[in-house]
C-alpha cells in the first residue's frame, strides 16, 4: 500500500494528527505500527479514518495510551498485507508551535518529524522543566544567555518572578558564581561576570554548569537547547573569548545541556 503523509502534528493534548494521501481507502483492519529504533519494541493501534476522500485520509491517535518510551519511533501503516513505512513530505517543525507545546507541565514530550531519508517518525523525550536556551553571547566581560522556561506550567504573560543564575565549578559544587536573572512569564535573561568566574577558583580548567533558580519552582533549572530542529548541539561551535589570559567559550554536552568551558 502506498501512503504519503502530507501533514503531521502532535497536538497540545498529545494526539498524533495525520493527513495522508493513499492509493487505497483505509479499512477497519488498518493499523498504525510504531517501532522503537533502539530496542525494536512495537506498539500497534487500530486506525479509524475521518474525512476520507478519494486518495486522502485523516487519522488521530492518542499517544499517551500507547505507553511509548523515550527515543525515536518509526511509523508504519499495515493493511491487508505487509506493513508499509510511511513516507512524509511534512518536516513537522514549527518553533512557535513547539514553544506553545512546552508551556504545560508534562512527563513526556512527543514530536512528529520527517527523517533525513523522508519517512515519518516520532521523537519522545522526558519533559523535565528546563531553561531552554535561545541565545548565548559575550558582551563587555559578561556571559549572557536568554531563552524560554519550558515544561514549568508558568503562563506566557508579563508576570515577574525573582530569579538568579548560578555557575557551578565542575569538581566542587560549593565553588559557584551567581547573579540576578530576569524572568517575565516564561522568558528569561541572565548575565554573569567572567572576571568573577576566573576569580572563583584557582583551578580554571573544566566545564562549568549554569543553573537557573526561579521562585515557584522547587528545583533549579538546567540550561539546555532541545526545543528546536537542531539534532546534536554538541556540534555547534561558539566563538571563544579570553579573560586574563584564560580562554572561555560556551558549548553543549552530548545531551544538549549548556556548559561554559573555562581554560583548555
Amino acid at each position: 500500500m502506498r501512503v504519503i503523509v502530507t501533514d503531521a502534528e502532535v497536538t497540545m493534548a498529545d494526539v498524533l494528527s495525520l493527513r495522508m494521501t493513499v492509493d487505497k481507502p483505509l479499512t477497519d483492519g488498518a493499523e498504525l505500527v510504531l517501532r522503537h529504533r533502539g530496542t525494536g519494541a512495537e506498539r500497534r493501534v487500530g486506525l479509524e479514518a475521518t474525512g476520507q476522500q478519494a486518495g486522502a485520509a485523516e487519522v488521530a491517535v492518542a499517544l499517551e495510551r500507547l505507553a511509548l518510551t523515550p527515543g525515536r519511533w518509526d511509523a508504519y501503516l499495515q493493511q491487508d498485507g505487509p506493513r508499509t513505512r510511511m513516507t512524509s513530505i511534512d518536516p513537522g517543525f514549527s518553533l512557535d508551535r513547539l514553544d506553545a507545546y512546552a508551556l504545560r507541565r508534562r512527563e513526556l514530550a512527543y514530536r512528529a518529524y520527517r527523517t533525513q531519508t523522508g519517512y515519518l517518525a516520532l521523537k519522545i523525550d522526558e519533559a523535565r522543566p528546563v531553561a531552554d536556551v535561545r541565545a548565548v553571547w559575550f558582551r563587555e566581560g559578561r556571559f549572557e544567555v536568554t531563552g524560554l522556561l519550558a515544561y514549568t506550567g508558568f503562563a506566557d504573560d508579563d508576570e515577574r518572578r525573582r530569579a538568579h543564575m548560578e555557575l557551578r565549578h565542575p569538581e566542587d559544587p560549593d565553588v559557584a558564581v551567581s547573579a540576578l536573572a530576569t524572568v517575565r512569564g516564561v522568558r528569561f535573561h541572565a548575565a554573569l561576570s567572567l572576571c568573577d568566574v576566573i576569580a572563583a577558583a584557582p583551578d580554571f580548567e573544566g566545564l562549568w554548569e549554569p543553573l537557573l533558580f526561579v521562585d515557584g519552582l522547587d528545583d533549579p533549572l538546567p540550561l539546555g537547547a532541545r526545543i528546536d530542529d537542531v539534532d546534536g548541539r554538541r556540534r555547534v561551535h561558539y566563538p571563544a573569548t579570553t579573560v586574563d589570559g584564560v580562554r572561555i567559550r560556551p558549548c553543549y554536552t552530548a545531551d544538549d545541556e549548556l556548559r561554559l568551558e573555562v581554560g583548555g
